[in-house]
């Protein structure tokens, strides 16, 4: 199967989404940086640098999923959640790039403050515009750590399918198996330089990993967040004050810092996955990423229904008349019920 991806960052929904089983036809993305790591790590990609809003996706007409990351500041609790106020909100561009290829698929992917009550007219709004499209459309709330990231990273998903497809998906489930502590995953990079302590700040940071903050190009230099993400840092007996260019000296006393290829491995990438630019940049794009083994679990949910609908012999898509939600449904004849007994 192949895929279209928008706003592909440095390629963590574009790994996992890989590993599920799609060949990506094109990946569009902004930023010079992150465009060097896609380059880099999958020469054979034919990547489009350059703005969403310029991007035609006619010649993509009939693919079989449309995925992207489109930017999360104007959703998210550490901004000001302006919305569709703010001028980095891409949704639209992402909608009309679905109208304009009409695929068999589409996921979304954005930051826990989405689903928040101010959100929901835009949400319903999103899910018409899918549905007027002839798509089947649902929200779902996911926990990275449940997929074996060691990382607390809440990500709203978006997916709409046609509605010969939508049938056969199934949201996946959460692994039974619990993520390694960050003293479990990072205790061999920590000691790579022969540091004398790695052993016993291995043992002390034994608890999953706050969520990695990207920042946004208006912000400094590399940190790990603000003063509570922080303190639950220095909880792991981590600095995140800011960010070391290497693990520590042998001699080293004190809370060690992080390294990119440290985050990255929180992040969910594979040691193999090159960053390319210098420190702010590259963690600006491990920061930022979706973590490949969510992006898989649900990529491969999508490709299974795909291949379920085709077995049953899945016809041209065509457009259907909106049909109000089955809980839209529920919820008036609930508050019809409540009415009658008041």
């Amino acid at each position: 199967m192949d895929s279209l991806e928008l706003c592909a960052g440095a390629g963590g929904q574009a790994l996992g989404l890989e590993r599920a089983g799609f060949e990506h036809r094109a990946l569009v993305e902004i930023d010079s940086h992150a465009c060097a790591t896609l380059r880099h790590n999958r020469p054979q990609w034919d990547i489009r640098e350059g703005d969403l809003t310029a991007f035609n996706a006619e010649s993509f007409r009939g693919i079989d999923l449309v995925a992207g990351g489109v930017p999360c500041p104007p959703f998210s609790k550490a901004g000001k959640q302006l919305g569709s106020q703010d001028e980095r909100d891409l949704f639209p561009q992402a909608i009309r790039v679905v109208d304009e290829s009409r695929p068999k698929a589409v996921m979304l992917e954005n930051v826990r403050g989405l689903l928040d009550p101010m959100f929901k007219d835009y949400r319903e709004k999103i899910s018409l515009q899918l549905q007027a499209l002839g798509y089947w459309t649902d929200w779902h709330l996911f926990n990275a750590a449940d997929f074996g990231v060691c990382q607390l990273r809440p990500r709203v998903i978006f997916v709409a399918l046609q509605r010969d497809i939508a049938p056969h998906f199934r949201w996946p489930a959460p692994s039974m198996t619990l993520p390694p502590t960050v003293g479990e995953l990072l205790g061999d990079l920590m000691a790579e330089r022969h540091w004398q302590g790695a052993a016993d700040w291995q043992q002390g940071a034994n608890n999953i990993a706050p969520t990695l903050v990207g920042g946004s190009k208006k912000h400094g230099g590399p940190d790990l967040g603000p003063t509570r993400a922080r303190q639950a840092w220095a909880a792991l007996g981590v600095n995140g004050s800011s960010l070391a260019d290497h693990a520590p000296d042998p001699d080293f006393i004190g809370m060690p810092r992080l390294t990119v290829r440290m985050c990255a491995r929180i992040q969910g990438f594979p040691d193999d996955w090159h960053f390319v630019g210098k420190k702010t940049p590259s963690y600006r794009q491990v920061g930022n990423a979706f973590p490949p083994p969510v992006a898989h679990a649900v990529g491969k949910r999508i490709a299974q229904a795909i291949e379920a609908a085709a077995a049953n012999g899945i016809k041209e898509p065509v457009c259907y008349t909106v049909i109000p939600s089955p809980h839209e449904e529920i919820i008036k004849l609930i508050n019809k019920s409540v009415n009658r007994i008041r």
